[in-house]
């Protein structure tokens, strides 16, 4: 079935950086868009990155410049890499295959992602 699972999160302080990676199964991974979110405690989940299947990237306003999204089609992974993560970049961060005229969104199970001193 399809699955998308989430792994390398942490803790990290800030200034520092640390990647999260999103392995995929199931599904033609070369075909999709992948992104990510990001959900922090008592808030709404919000968009983070994407990228297109032509490797075409695209960042949310309070990450771009700090954060960077790539993908390996051959190893079926998408990864987001984070530097000079702040405070605020605390949060469980889902991978998500988003939706198509005839899929719907696949999420994984999400991984805590926690930037502290």
């Amino acid at each position: 079935q399809v699955q998308l699972v989430e792994s390398g999160g942490g803790l990290v302080q800030p200034g520092g950086s640390l990647s999260v990676s999103c392995a995929a199964s199931g599904f033609i991974f070369s075909d999709y868009s992948m992104a990510w979110y990001r959900q922090a405690g008592g808030q709404e989940r919000e968009w983070v990155a994407t990228i297109t299947n032509a490797g075409k990237t695209n960042y949310a306003d309070s990450v771009r410049g700090r954060f960077t999204i790539s993908r390996d089609n051959a190893k079926n992974t998408v990864d987001l890499q984070m530097n000079n993560p702040k405070l605020k970049d605390t949060a469980v961060y889902y991978c998500n295959r988003p939706r198509t005229m005839n899929s719907p969104d696949v999420w994984g199970q999400g991984i805590q992602v926690t930037v502290s001193s």
